[in-house]
């Protein structure tokens, strides 16, 4: 028995996660022969057109894990929820952890995000790194941060500092 062909084309696949759920997101896997080791990531296309709010990156953590924290957001802003950008935020996520949503110019880190960049056909986008600490509570931008962690999440947003 022949299995069909279920081939997509990768811009057919964003085009069909926005039209069922409102925006897409893009994983992409670490790659571990540059210097320094790119991480893993995961993106959004189409936030600023169903909710108002920046495309997110997230970087260090499953393409799942991600998506559950960006459907989070996006959830939150759906409901209303006002997310400032550039500041501390807790009781966005569990158990009070604090994040931080930091301004990424996308014209200096635009080849990590190639699909949003031909999504968006050159014109500018705006896009957010979502910052999260690690199991001892330290942001990626702290003293304290687990400096394992330092290449799983590498700050590219503007702390504004």
């Amino acid at each position: 028995m022949e299995l069909p062909d279920f081939h997509i084309e990768h811009s057919e696949k964003i085009e069909w996660m926005i039209e069922t759920k409102g925006y897409a997101v893009e994983p992409v896997g670490a790659d571990p022969s540059t210097d320094p080791p790119s991480p893993a990531y995961t993106y959004t296309i189409g936030v600023p057109a169903a909710v108002g709010f920046p495309e997110i990156a997230v970087f260090g953590l499953t393409p799942v894990a991600s998506a559950g924290l960006l459907d989070l957001v996006v959830g939150a802003c759906r409901g209303g929820t006002e997310i400032p950008l550039g500041i501390e935020l807790v009781g966005l996520l569990d158990n009070d952890l604090r994040c931080l949503f930091a301004p990424v110019e996308v014209e200096t880190w635009a080849p990590m995000f190639g699909t949003a960049v031909a999504w968006y056909r050159g014109e500018p986008f705006e896009l957010v790194q979502m910052m999260y600490p690690d199991r001892n509570g330290f942001m990626p931008y702290e003293a304290g941060f687990d400096q394992r962690l330092r290449y799983a999440q590498p700050v590219i947003g503007d702390l504004g500092g």
